[in-house]
């Protein structure tokens, strides 16, 4: 495992910040973008995610894990992402690294490229992605003795940006992910939970693993890629 830094494309007058990047690299033929789940759901799955990387590895398949700018050790600030402009930082990193496909957990779904075959893992869309966590502001704010309404913060959120689960989201991005659905990608495989044999984890209230399942979704990888390899398949 190598544990490295990539640079997102500046936009604007804005100077070049520097996240981290983590990849499995021997040069081979099969090198998967993995585009992490999003917000919360990034730190409950990230030693899942490592494992499955793992097993890629261990099955001869490169993979890399950028961290989004804003997010995790970042130090760039999070209101001034939206997922437009993670979209058009991730294009960067295609190219540089070569990714041959792209897997996407969750809200990463989002920002999966049409440009890459690959596949979307228990995908989640903008609105059921910030209908989370604007129910568990509502609920925290309740339990604290104050009254707020989802109606209100999306209202509030859409001007003037909002504060959710510790995360300070810019306008844009609240309203992105209050619109944005997942468009229909053909060269995107859905993998559904059920087929890797248990609850997701994203569900606990603890970050946590389970190596049967990342071995699950490597081996629906890679099978995959074996199948579309083999001309007679």
């Amino acid at each position: 495992m190598i544990v490295g830094t990539w640079s997102p494309a500046s936009q604007g007058a804005e100077s070049a910040s520097e996240e981290l990047l983590v990849s499995f690299d021997q040069s081979r033929t099969h090198r998967v973008l993995i585009l992490p789940a999003l917000f919360d759901e990034a730190n409950t799955l990230r030693r899942f995610t490592l494992s499955v990387m793992r097993a890629l590895d261990a099955s001869g398949v490169d993979s890399a894990l950028p961290d989004l700018a804003g997010m995790n050790e970042s130090l760039v600030p999070m209101r001034d992402q939206s997922l437009t402009r993670w979209r058009t930082q991730l294009g960067g990193l295609v190219e540089s690294f070569g990714a041959t496909q792209v897997l996407a957990m969750r809200g990463g779904a989002m920002l999966a490229p049409a440009s890459l075959p690959g596949w979307r893992y228990a995908a989640l869309d903008g609105p059921k992605l910030l209908a989370t966590l604007l129910r568990a502001r509502v609920v925290n704010a309740r339990e604290a003795g104050r009254s707020e309404t989802r109606e209100a913060l999306l209202e509030e959120g859409r001007v003037m940006g909002l504060r959710l689960a510790g995360w300070d989201f810019g306008a844009k991005m609240v309203c992105e992910l209050e619109n944005e659905q997942l468009a229909p990608a053909s060269s995107h495989r859905a993998i559904d939970q059920s087929r890797l044999g248990g609850p997701g984890l994203w569900l606990r209230a603890e970050p946590d693993e389970d190596e049967d399942q990342a071995r699950a979704l490597a081996d629906i990888v890679i099978a995959d890629i074996g199948d579309a390899a083999d001309p007679s398949s």
